[in-house]
This record gives C-alpha cells, structure tokens and sequence, in this order.
C-alpha cells in the first residue's frame, strides 16, 4: 500500500503537468524543429514539476511525522512532538534538493538517502537529476541564467520527470520502511 502522498503524486501532480505537455504540443507542435515559444512553456514546465514534487515529499514527510506523533505517550504530548518535527522544515520554504528532503527527513531519525540509493542502483543518478531540476527551477524563478543558460529543451524537463517519478515511489518505500521498523507496523 501507498501512502497518501504518492497516491496524490501519481493521480493529481501527473493531470498537471500532462496538462502542460499538452500545451507544449499545443504551441509547438508534435513535429521536429526549433520551436521558441515552447521556450517559456519549458520554463513553466520545470517549476510546476519542482513545485509538484516538493508538495509529494512535504506531504511524505507530514504523513511520516502524523505516524510517529500517533505512538507518543502520554497523547498530549502529540502536537509539542509534532511541532518539533516540522519547525523550520525546508521544504516548507525550498526546493526539493537532496540537501533539504536529508535534513528534514533526517530529523525523524532517517538516514534518507542511503535509504533511498540502497532501493536501486539508478538512484544516485536520478538524486543527481533533482538536484539539476532545481538549479534549473531557480534560474527559471529568478531569472539567473549564468548557471545554465537559457536553452531547456521539452525532452530534458521530461527526463527529470521520470527522475522525480522513480525517486517518488523509492521515497514512499523509503520512508514505509523506516517507519514500520520504528513503530511496528506498515505505516500506510
């Protein structure tokens, strides 16, 4: 079974960003060739899936901690630990970047990536691929392009989507497993 945040993550946040697919191939065609209107369209790409992705792993990461504060004795202890958990959460206020899911997930006692990277052997690269949809994700936002240049090709947004799908469905697994060790039971 799935948590709730990877079932939001493959049925709504994929609508979404189909729908966006969808007028990539509405502005530009299904054909090949240079086509630079699709240019913004791209650029709305890789921050809806950024801002996708970091809604599944903040509500990965709420779903955890509701697991761990529903074991706290006595109950009224519930929200004071629930509130150390998510105070100052990263992806609360950033991106999605390894850096910020290691520090907030660690917080719960995970050692998140190596977690994550023992589940497939391709996980390091698709970690890799997150952290250059983000790079990207804050050259698009803040129009910064000395990083990376302003060229964002469909098929390169469509790669990190991938990326983010498998990483998803690891995370989930993840993190299932961490907290069915730490609790007793599957969590979800």
């Amino acid at each position: 079974m799935a948590s709730r945040a990877l079932d939001r993550w493959t049925n709504s946040a994929q609508v979404a960003l189909d729908e966006i697919e969808d007028a990539h191939r509405a502005v530009g065609g299904a054909g090949r060739g240079r086509r630079y209107a699709t240019l913004q369209v791209n650029h709305a790409y890789v921050t809806l899936l950024s801002s996708q992705f970091q809604g599944f792993c903040r509500d990965l990461h709420t779903e955890a901690v509701a697991v761990i504060v529903g074991g706290v004795a006595p109950p009224v202890l519930g929200p004071v630990v629930q509130n150390l958990f998510v105070q100052g959460r990263k992806l609360d206020h950033g991106n999605p970047n390894p850096g910020n899911l290691g520090s907030d997930f660690g917080r719960l006692g995970m050692d998140f990536w190596r977690s994550v990277t023992a589940l497939d052997r391709r996980n390091p690269a698709r970690q890799a691929a997150l952290e250059t949809l983000n790079t990207w994700r804050n050259a698009v936002a803040h129009q910064d392009w000395h990083v990376v240049g302003p060229a964002l090709r469909l098929k390169q947004v469509q790669d990190w989507r991938a990326a983010c799908r498998a990483l998803a469905t690891h995370f989930d697994a993840s993190v299932g497993t961490f907290l069915a060790g730490l609790v007793g039971r599957p969590p979800w």
